[in-house]
């Protein structure tokens, strides 16, 4: 895990260290999740799969999430179960690792984290990478129900602009 670091959510990040010392956990699944979709190909880390931003976690129709049987296909086939712990990680601070990590909670997978520094701190401390690819067991995932209170759409944001007692925080980078 990570040290405290005055997060309000320490326990959602884990270190270079953790993730060290679990890559042949079978209770944890690794995944990189990264903006340039190729960086895994390149070299990732040991025992690690990866998820396509672009082609697996987002509906290829409508703008929205992946949906819930296409997330329990997505996670059958890397393996994971409800008690898999997940890590994601990725380049550009962890951006689309951080979104895989809310789809995930968004579906109800509860043990999911993040490595702290991503995939430009496992390179910067010059830790081992492959490009081998792994094959996991495949299971049969069962997503939950989408908990529709992580998500604000567009009408519930008009409806609360205004009013008290609700914050509405944009998290997006300028530009």
């Amino acid at each position: 895990m990570s040290e405290n670091k005055g997060y309000a959510r320490p326990e959602a990040l884990v270190d270079a260290d953790w993730v060290q010392a679990h890559i042949t956990d079978p209770k944890v699944r690794i995944v990189e999740v990264d903006v340039n979709t190729r960086s895994y190909d390149e070299g990732h880390i040991p025992g690690s799969v990866a998820f396509n931003w672009q082609k697996e976690l987002q509906d290829q129709i409508v703008r929205a999430p992946i949906s819930k049987s296409g997330l329990e296909e997505l996670l059958s086939n890397a393996g994971v179960d409800k008690d898999t712990t997940i890590v994601l990680y990725g380049d550009n601070n962890n951006w689309f690792a951080a979104w895989a990590l809310w789809i995930l909670k968004y579906y109800g997978h509860n043990d999911v984290r993040l490595l702290d520094g991503g995939r430009v701190k496992w390179l910067a401390d010059k830790r081992e990478i492959t490009t081998e690819i792994p094959s996991y067991p495949r299971t049969s995932y069962q997503a939950g129900e989408p908990h529709t209170d992580l998500r604000a759409l567009r009408d519930q944001v008009l409806s609360s602009l205004g009013k008290s007692g609700i914050a509405l925080v944009d998290v997006r980078s300028p530009g």
